[in-house]
Order: structure tokens, then C-alpha cells, then sequence
């Protein structure tokens, strides 16, 4: 995040998810004096969760980076300070001495006013969300794949928030949700989606969703277009029969942290991004009363016999929303040749060095394509 200081402006630690209350300066990408634009690459964080390169969210020169690598500074933290050449030492000195002494009292506000979620009934379920920001126009809504929950947007929610109301749920099954999920089908997800627009009194919304949320993205669109402002699919499902069955049978199956750990790194193109908490926050979500039989349901629904539940030609070419999808080119569990099914109409979005994540691997620039996206 940035603050605007007159010419002066700060780079402070950013918050990614709702766990998020710190994080390790790993490496900065800009040296003292360099030039910076909004949307520079300007410093690597490393989570307890995840690493993620964090972009400039304002211009000018970097004058001073204040946490030095290897350092771990709390949310909202000061790392560095931007400001045109002409901005004496003095003033520099003077911004980041008032800054220090100003962000106990400021970071506890900010603590105070951070979204939390809240669990929706909805035609018989229990479903939780997490809403933030405001903006004209229909909502976004954040649809997460099999075996993640809301906590999978932690490098986009915070930046779409900014521009547009955002809001990212627990499909059944996962996180904090009920844990019925009925026949464990797409036409269960279909319905669970639909009443929770409908409990939340929304007509039209954006819709984002990787992996399996892809596909519900795309099966919701097909059957209530109307509802359906846009659509970016990000590796989404149901588009080819290949799925990494290795993936799912492990992900269903693990229940000790080695075997989780190899599992998750199976969906990222830098094994190294899978951190300790991570895998520990995956494993006791598994460990809920109904998680077991929930997945194997959903799994047994989704991949009869190892193989996708596809949508077919006919269905896809009768999509009628604005859609893109967005796939890493060293995706491991879906293959990214499965967006050639898509209709000639649908932008893809092809990205290097990423994986099955690109929501967080590459989260900038999954972020702006959601934004531009959802602008029309």
C-alpha cells in the first residue's frame, strides 16, 4: 500500500490475507536513487504462507528503503519512501521520523476497520464470505478451486477492493462452509452460487474463478447469462478430460505434512512459494468434521474415473458473456491446451514461469486483467 505525504510518499507492508500480520523483506528489486513507476516491481515479501513480489502503487524515485533484506516488519510498516529528487534529505528524515512515531496509533485503526468474514444462509446452506470495498456496478465475486477456500484471493481481494465491491466465499464443502455437499455435482455448486446472489439481493455480478470455480464460473454463466456481467477464468475446469488425478487423490488422501507439502507444491511452478503455514492450515481444515467425505464426494462427482466432467462444444459455444481465461504455460494440473475449446471470442491469457496459480503466482498481473475485466 502507499500513502500520499504532499511530494513525499511511503511504501509500507502490505496485508495479503486475513492471517497476514507480518512479513520478511527477501530481496529489493530497486536501488536507492532509481527511478519507479506505479506497477514496478520494487521488493520481494516472503509471508508465513507464500512469497510474492510486491508492485509500487505510486511513482517518483525510491529515496530511501527503510527495512533492510532479511528484516520482518509488521503490516503496515514503513519499507520505503518515494519522492522527486528535488526533496531534500531534511524532509526525508523528517517524513520517516513522524511516520514511525505516527504507525502504532495508525496500524491499530487500520486493524480495527479490516473486513471479517461473516456466514451467509442461503438456500439451506451455510456459506461463509468475506466482503470488501465499494465501487459502482455489479460486484466481483471470487470462486476458489477444489480444496481452497477465500483465503486463496489473499494477493487479489486487497487490490480489487480498491476499485470495485468484492466479494469471496467458501464453496460447500471448503473452509468455513457447511460441509454438505449433497451429490457433490456441478449442478450443487450451480445451485449454492445462485442463492447466495440471490440471498445477497445481487442481480449481476463478475465473476473470477480458477479451477473448479472456473468451470462453475462458466456453468453459472450458461445457465443464468443474465447474471453474469463477465467471466475470467483462471486454469479453469471442465474444458478437457486430462486432469493431474494425482493431485486430487493426494490432496483427498494426505494427512501428514510432508505428504501435503508435495502435494500443494504440484500447483505452483516454484515449489519454494509453498510455505510451513501453508501446508498446516490445509491440514486442519482436513482435519474438520465432514471435510473427509465432502472432498471424496466432490471428487468422485467432478472426476468419474479420473477424467473431467467436460461441458462439450455445443454448451461453450452458447456462452454469450464477455470472458478471458488466464493459464500458466507450466500448469501441472490442468493442461493450458484445454483453452483452445473455448469460444474464438474468449481472450487467453497465456503466462510464463507460473504454474496452476496464476492468481498467485502472478498476481499483479492476474489482477489487472480482472480489473479490466470487470471495468467492461
Amino acid at each position: 500500500m502507499g500513502e500520499a505525504g504532499g511530494a513525499i510518499q511511503a511504501i509500507t507492508m502490505p496485508k495479503w490475507g486475513l492471517a497476514m500480520d507480518e512479513g520478511k523483506v527477501v530481496a529489493w528489486h530497486l536501488e536507492e536513487g532509481q527511478a519507479v513507476a506505479a506497477g514496478d516491481e520494487v521488493v520481494e515479501i516472503e509471508t508465513t504462507k507464500i512469497t510474492n513480489v510486491f508492485e509500487s502503487p505510486v511513482a517518483g524515485t525510491l529515496r530511501r528503503r527503510v527495512a533492510a533484506e532479511g528484516k520482518t516488519v509488521p503490516v503496515g510498516a514503513l519499507l520505503a519512501v518515494v519522492a522527486e529528487a528535488a526533496v531534500a534529505e531534511a524532509e526525508i528524515e523528517a517524513f520517516v521520523a513522524d511516520f514511525q512515531a505516527k504507525f502504532e496509533v495508525a496500524a491499530a485503526a487500520e486493524a480495527e476497520a479490516a473486513p471479517e468474514p461473516e456466514v451467509v444462509e442461503a438456500g439451506g446452506r451455510r456459506l461463509r464470505i468475506l466482503r470488501s470495498g465499494d465501487g459502482e456496478g455489479p460486484p466481483i465475486v471470487l470462486l476458489h478451486g477444489f480444496g481452497g477456500d477465500l483465503n486463496n484471493w489473499l494477493f487479489n481481494q486487497p487490490m480489487l477492493s480498491e476499485s470495485h465491491e468484492v466479494i469471496a466465499l467458501d464453496l460447500p464443502g471448503h473452509g468455513g462452509s457447511g460441509k454438505d455437499v449433497g451429490a457433490g455435482d456441478m449442478a450443487m455448486l450451480t445451485a449454492a452460487l445462485g442463492d447466495l446472489l440471490d440471498a445477497l439481493g445481487l442481480e449481476r455480478v463478475h465473476l473470477v474463478g480458477h479451477s473448479m470455480g472456473g468451470a462453475l464460473a462458466l456453468a453459472f454463466a450458461l445457465k443464468r447469462p443474465r447474471a453474469a456481467a463477465s467471466l475470467t477464468l483462471i486454469a479453469p475446469g471442465g474444458l478437457g478430460p486430462e486432469i493431474n488425478m494425482d493431485y486430487i487423490q493426494g490432496f483427498v488422501g494426505a494427512g501428514r505434512r510432508k505428504e501435503m507439502k508435495g502435494v500443494l507444491e504440484l500447483l505452483v511452478a516454484d515449489p519454494a512459494l509453498i510455505g510451513r503455514d501453508m501446508v498446516d492450515e490445509v491440514l486442519k481444515y482436513k482435519r474438520l468434521d465432514g471435510v473427509e467425505a465432502a472432498l471424496g464426494t466432490l471428487a468422485g462427482a467432478l472426476f468419474p474415473g479420473g477424467r473431467q466432467q467436460t461441458f462439450g462444444a455445443a454448451h461453450l459455444a452458447a456462452l454469450k458473456t464477455p470472458a478471458q481465461a488466464v493459464w500458466g504455460r507450466k500448469d501441472r494440473i490442468l493442461p493450458p491446451a484445454h483453452a483452445e475449446a473455448l469460444p474464438p471470442g474468449v481472450a487467453v491469457h497465456l503466462l510464463d514461469d507460473v504454474g496452476h496459480m496464476p492468481h498467485m503466482e502472478a498476481a499483479a498481473e492476474v489482477n489487472r486483467l480482472i480489473a479490466g475485466m470487470a471495468a467492461g
